[in-house]
């Protein structure tokens, strides 16, 4: 009977280890489960935020004008939204945030988690090849996993879109945009912009104002 037990003790502590290596899933701090991936020296989220709470338990509100949004920017405080504000595409695209949801202290991702900085994008990107294959890697599933650098196919970079400084919201289906928690300046901050035409990612600046995409990496 010892023995049974110790052998299912080791069975236990063996399938904990495969399924904590795989990059399954984890939940945030609404209690929904989110999918991961190991990419490089990083685990990344393999979906956008979709969260309306702060890690403390404050809600973040949301803004559906364009009056709303233009209110919350100009105001210097926290707003998210779904692209064209419709439930559908939150289902698909989660949802997007200013950057003052990104840089609040009171913690917009889970804990345990960070929002990706500039610098751990640029590591991604370089990890994956450079711009045009990490564009052609990130945008696309389903392609052959490479054993020995784990499943860099499987971030599952969907063009989201974004919405502007004046509430306008563009470029879903088309293009995908990510912020990063890399200030450049009182206004403006450092992003990620995925190009499904030209089949690109570069680092851009935008106004704080904007709403973008978040994907976060585990600390």
């Amino acid at each position: 009977m010892d023995k049974l037990k110790t052998l299912l003790g080791y069975l236990f502590i063996a399938s904990s280890f495969i399924i904590s290596s795989c990059g399954g899933g984890t939940k945030d701090q609404e209690g929904k489960s989110f999918r991961t991936t190991n990419l490089g020296n990083h685990e990344w989220m393999a979906e956008n935020l979709n969260v309306n709470h702060f890690r403390n338990g404050d809600s973040i509100p949301e803004s559906k004008t364009s009056e709303e949004w233009i209110k919350s920017g100009k105001e210097g405080k926290p707003s998210w939204c779904i692209i064209e504000n419709n439930p559908e595409n939150g289902k698909k695209f989660g949802k997007l945030y200013n950057w003052f949801a990104v840089n609040d202290p009171r913690g917009l991702a889970p804990r345990g988690w960070h929002v990706a900085s500039d610098a751990e994008w640029e590591q991604l990107i370089n990890y994956l090849g450079g711009g045009v294959m990490a564009a052609l890697t990130i945008r696309t599933t389903g392609l052959e996993e490479n054993v020995n650098n784990g499943n860099r196919n499987s971030f599952s970079g969907l063009p989201g879109g974004c919405r502007n400084n004046y509430g306008v919201f563009y470029g879903v289906d088309s293009f995908g945009y990510w912020w990063a928690s890399t200030e450049l300046n009182t206004s403006s901050a450092w992003s990620r912009l995925l190009n499904y035409v030209r089949c690109d990612i570069n680092s851009l600046i935008f106004n704080k104002f904007y709403g973008l995409s978040v994907r976060c990496i585990r600390d």
